[in-house]
């Protein structure tokens, strides 16, 4: 049953519009069966059932962010490490991936060699 070119695309049409009616039906459901009595302190912001007090502001040392951001690198490295080592195996392409990773972990060592010897790492 090959509808030709055109009917591939009616296929997704299809799929995208079943998909945006479930959504739609989802939506539509939720709003007739939820309870809705607004109060006044319902409208209050909640923090971890806490009253708010004081302002908003607050100040953050910047090397939390540094310790952030070098557990997204190494995330990002684990990520490509996997398939890395799935295909490494396979003929044809075992050195050429093992060279491309120690170039990848060799950029990854210098980043942390460099915030090693800045002191960044340094929680205290």
């Amino acid at each position: 049953m090959d509808g030709g070119y055109s009917g591939n695309y009616a296929v997704v049409a299809v799929a995208v519009a079943l998909g945006a009616a479930f959504v739609l039906a989802g939506v539509v459901a939720n709003r007739l069966l939820r309870p809705h009595v607004p109060t006044a302190e319902k409208y209050t912001t909640y923090e971890c059932g806490l009253d708010p007090v004081g302002d908003g502001w607050a100040q953050t040392h910047i090397r939390y962010y540094v310790f952030a951001y070098l557990y997204v690198i190494f995330a990002v490295d684990a990520v490509y490490l996997f398939p890395w080592a799935t295909i490494l195996d396979t003929d044809g392409y075992g050195l050429v991936t093992l060279v491309e990773m120690v170039v990848f972990i060799g950029f990854l060592a210098t980043g942390i060699g460099y915030a090693w010897r800045r002191g960044v790492l340094r929680w205290v």
